[in-house]
């Protein structure tokens, strides 16, 4: 609940101006106004002599009410203290709990500017022997005096025990709440701390300096908020040390890994990498792990050279880049023939691929390649080969976890070439799962396993469902993904295919020469196995390749999955009506 909100004003009197002359207190009588009683120096009630008070302080009296005008605004007197030096006052626009009513005039610090004097008095005490000594006040004569500083007054704001919880434009929370130990809004005014601690010493009305004081109000503060200082800094200086190093350790991993790992493929310097490129003019290709520049070697022969981001070169799809392509050859793996480690500079160096990535020829129109039925068979076959390697022919079984046509690169000959091992993972040959941290690959190619624990286990044969979606796009020349899909479960099933196969009807594709109708039907076939919903019912890919190779008559339908809802086909669907939007 908002409290009144309550303006503070610190004002420090200099000794001489509280102990003046006793004939000054009796020409001064204090004023009254309602429950404002004993208004003394340095305010003064309207009507109250000239010499009385500060004029810049007059108080007056409105229906029975002592109202304080400052800077254009009016405010109600709730008590004086002469004790502590605080006035303590209330914006009238300000209704009591009421959070809707804004104060209608605002103090800034330009409002604080006054300066007030030091100054330095010769004082002579003297009685005037008419009254007997014990009973006579004591006079102070302050006629010499000369001014030896002047200090700017300021002014302190600090929002206090406000609960409400609110909201601003992004509907977040606000909490003001600052300081739990006071209950208003206050306006602290005081003369500069280091004067203030230098010069000015407090005393009560036995003589006693109120040293106590003076460390409580300036020096205690400034410490706590020097302290607070040292830590924030010490804070952030911690932070930039653990982020060094964690960098540092980044870096002194790679390079021990580099100096042990017998690699086959170069280790080049950032400047032979820029050389290679020419300045990186040649730009290939850019996606999320960074740009592709087509680079020449000393040899003459051309290269594919991958600069990887900063969040990919210094993370674990670097070390698996290496660590999975730079000790192995396979005709249908793309070649790793050097890499760069530099800094954070990090570069991987390929074999060139004149015909670039598979979905580039399959999927585009205007191309200047149109592969035949016959070629892409071949091709399938290719991938297949270059996968099962990774699962079988290797010391570590590699998982791909990233199969899809942007990532089968075509060199001049049509030969496929498996690529970009950034989420691949390795394990040994004679374990059969594998353990995950986080889902990895591309939506509409990636296992359901990886979604669904409840339907198997993740293993090798989640590249053998993303090889089968693949075959899939490859034997349509299209996307899998159904943009009309009702069900999210039918967004990248092609159930289509079970038109023609499950009821044995003539395939009817475009540009499918007669003799080449089988090839389409066997790839059709090994898709639809490869994509079958539980782990346990794909085949590896060692048997893929044998289905791919082997005769159509050894080959049986699938089951449809039953586990996904029918889907209502149009009466004039045909086997290319796969939509075609990209991902």
């Amino acid at each position: 609940m908002w409290r009144e909100s309550a303006l503070l004003v610190i004002l420090l009197f200099r000794l001489q101006q509280i102990c003046a002359t006793k004939h000054f207190d009796h020409a001064c009588a204090p004023s009254s106004c309602g429950k404002i009683t004993n208004i003394t120096h340095p305010f003064r009630l309207n009507g109250d002599p000239d010499h009385c008070g500060d004029n810049r302080y007059e108080l007056t009296c409105e229906n029975n009410v002592t109202v304080l005008s400052l800077y254009s605004g009016k405010y109600h007197v709730q008590a004086i203290n002469y004790n502590n030096f605080t006035i303590r006052v209330v914006d009238p626009g300000v209704r009591q709990s009421n959070c809707s009513s804004i104060p209608r005039y605002f103090l800034s610090r330009s409002n604080f500017s006054d300066t007030y004097d030091y100054i330095n008095m010769d004082k002579d005490a003297y009685q005037s022997g008419q009254r007997r000594v014990s009973d006579q006040p004591i006079y102070f004569n302050n006629r010499r005096w000369n001014v030896v500083r002047s200090n700017p007054v300021y002014e302190h704001v600090v929002f206090m025990n406000c609960n409400h919880s609110v909201s601003d434009n992004d509907g977040r929370p606000i909490w003001y709440q600052l300081l739990l130990y006071a209950k208003d809004t206050i306006y602290t005014a005081w003369i500069g701390l280091v004067e203030t601690i230098k010069g000015q010493k407090e005393f009560d009305g036995d003589g006693n300096y109120k040293l106590g004081l003076i460390i409580g109000h300036y020096v205690l503060p400034s410490f706590l908020a020097c302290k607070l200082l040292f830590g924030v800094i010490s804070f952030f200086a911690l932070l930039i040390y653990k982020w060094k190093r964690r960098h540092l350790s980044m870096y002194e991993n790679i390079e021990n890994y580099l100096e042990h790992a017998n690699l086959m493929p170069i280790r080049y310097s950032y400047k032979e990498i820029k050389k290679m490129t020419g300045g990186f003019k040649d730009k290939l290709g850019e996606g999320g792990y960074g740009s592709v520049f087509k680079g020449k070697l000393s040899s003459r022969s051309y290269v594919a050279i991958k600069m990887l981001d900063k969040s990919k070169g210094i993370g674990q799809d670097f070390f698996n880049e290496v660590a999975t392509i730079g000790k192995i050859y396979h005709q249908n793996i793309v070649k790793l023939v050097g890499f760069c480690v530099e800094g954070s500079k990090r570069a991987l160096v390929y074999e060139f691929m004149s015909n670039g990535s598979l979905d580039k020829i399959i999927f585009s129109k205007d191309g200047n390649i149109h592969l035949s039925y016959d070629e892409i068979y071949n091709i399938s076959i290719g991938i297949a080969q270059g996968i099962a390697y990774l699962h079988h022919g290797c010391e570590m079984k590699i998982l791909h976890f990233d199969i899809k046509p942007h990532n089968i690169l075509v060199d001049g000959k049509l030969t496929p070439k498996v690529s970009d091992f950034g989420l691949a993972k390795l394990y040994p040959v004679d374990k059969s799962i594998v353990t995950m941290t986080g889902v990895r690959g591309t939506i509409g190619y990636m296992a359901p396993e990886l979604f669904y624990n409840n339907i198997g286990k993740i293993s090798h044969k989640a590249d053998v469902y993303s090889f089968g979606m693949l075959l899939m796009e490859m034997t349509n020349k299209r996307k899998n993904l159904n943009s009309h899909a009702e069900h999210s479960s039918q967004l990248y099933f092609p159930f289509w295919i079970y038109r023609y196969i499950g009821k044995e009807k003539d395939i009817d594709i475009e540009d499918v020469k007669e003799e080449e109708k089988e090839e389409v039907k066997k790839m059709i076939i090994v898709a639809l196995w490869c994509i079958q919903l539980k782990p346990n019912d794909r085949p590896t890919m060692s048997e893929v390749v044998e289905m791919l190779e082997g005769d159509i008559e050894n080959l049986k339908i699938p089951p449809k999955p039953t586990l996904y809802p029918d889907e209502t086909m149009s009466s004039d669907l045909s086997f290319t009506d796969s939509s075609n939007s990209s991902m």
